[in-house]
């Protein structure tokens, strides 16, 4: 008789993958924080792509009296591309920090999770995301009673994207599929994409990997065994949806961009590949900004969106809309 299936990679015993490829989930939310739920926003589930089930969450600020030019705001959530869901708390409350910070409709939606769904999956799911939008505008002004009514009168020409962690790799490799202008998306038009500590990687460790593996919370090997669970089998940290400037990865010279702001924690383990990524495009002559926020590890976004900390980075986002909204 051959050997029981024993555990191969284990992600904080919420996620196991044993030796025999199965996979096992504990249903438990990763995140105590309490759910905000008060009136200052009004928020509903959707489902935008039923062949693959997934769901998204729409926010509109309360006090909106009409959608009439109400910009749009695209938030992919974080988790290794192993974890994460709309419901979960942390991301709630952030999504509802931003639709009151910045006076948006926020679209927030769920992608298939590795390792049942490696990558491309999530970066499939976002641009489906995307897609369900496109849909929604084309019908607008002609099937009012197909488009949903929080979405009426909406402004499809001003749409903005924002990642965080994985979703702000998801960020990136949308900009690159959609370019600038985003013409496959007509008549939806991103403005501008907000990377904060998108999730990168690379076979070559920067100073700020070796020197600093770990934070409070987060160390290089569990970056690692989230990129193993997530990536093709098979693929290495140098894959293209891993490493945006890997030795296979698409030339970005080539591809034209809207603006980036890519913000990061100064105390983050993947700080210095985040500068690396931002110095590049620079010199590619592509729109982006560099924003360091002393001291902080990764995740201070998502898990304080309400301390003075994310104020001033919200301060900077709002800076970037306005300056990429006309």
């Amino acid at each position: 008789m051959g050997s029981l299936p024993h555990v191969v990679e284990d992600c904080f015993g919420l996620l196991k993958l044993y030796s025999d490829g199965s996979i096992s989930r504990n249903p438990e939310v990763p995140c105590p924080t309490p759910l905000l739920d008060d009136d200052s926003v009004l928020y509903k589930d959707l489902l935008f792509d039923a062949n693959r089930n997934l769901h998204l969450r729409l926010y509109k600020p309360s006090s909106s009296t009409s959608l009439e030019k109400l910009l749009i705001l695209f938030y992919f959530h974080g988790g290794g591309f192993c974890f994460g869901s709309r419901t979960f708390p942390h991301f709630h409350n952030l999504c509802v920090r931003l639709t009151t910070a910045f006076n948006m409709l926020v679209v927030a939606p769920d992608h298939r999770l590795a390792p049942e769904h490696r990558l491309p999956a999530a970066s499939d799911d976002a641009c489906l995301a995307l897609k369900w939008l496109q849909g929604q505008a084309a019908m607008h002004g002609k099937n009012v009673e197909d488009v949903d009514t929080w979405l009426t009168g909406v402004d499809f020409d001003r749409v903005f994207v924002l990642g965080d962690s994985s979703g702000g790799n998801l960020a990136h490799h949308l900009a690159v599929k959609l370019k600038a202008g985003s013409m496959e998306l007509a008549p939806v038009r991103v403005r501008g994409y907000v990377l904060v500590a998108p999730f990168f990687g690379g076979s070559v460790r920067t100073k700020s990997e070796l020197e600093q593996p770990c934070e409070a919370f987060w160390n290089l090997e569990m970056y690692d065994r989230f990129w193993r669970l997530s990536i093709p089998v098979g693929s290495t940290l140098d894959d293209p949806l891993v490493n945006p400037f890997g030795p296979c990865s698409q030339n970005l010279a080539e591809v034209p961009l809207d603006p980036i702001l890519v913000v990061v924690g100064g105390g983050e383990i993947l700080r210095d590949r985040l500068e690396d990524y931002a110095t590049r495009l620079k010199q590619l002559g592509k729109k982006v900004e560099f924003v360091e926020v002393e001291g902080q590890q990764h995740g201070f976004f998502t898990d304080h969106p309400f301390s003075d900390v994310a104020e001033k980075v919200i301060q900077r986002i709002r800076d970037f809309i306005l300056d990429n909204s006309n």
